[in-house]
């Protein structure tokens, strides 16, 4: 008698784990899905701050290039000037 109350003891919990590891699966599943967006939003953000600072960067190098033009003209207005 009990051995057949253990043997049904024990097939009671190898389908109670049978049944949670379905669970199991499912929120790994959930969870990988869940890692890969946001990987994915990540990755975008990324992208879209380089590009931001590539625009900034060129925005910059053609001020400091306009800047560097203007300071030419004016020392060779005062070295012109200067001369006479």
């Amino acid at each position: 008698m009990r051995k057949i109350v253990l043997a049904a003891a024990v097939a009671g919990a190898a389908l109670s784990l049978a049944a949670c590891s379905g669970n199991a699966d499912n929120a790994a599943s959930a969870t990988s899905d869940s890692a890969m967006a946001d990987a994915n939003a990540n990755a975008d953000a990324a992208a879209s701050a380089a590009s931001e600072a590539s625009t900034d960067a060129a925005a910059a190098a053609s001020e400091a290039t306009s800047a560097a033009d203007a300071t030419s003209a004016i020392d060779a207005t005062s070295t012109t000037t200067s001369a006479d």
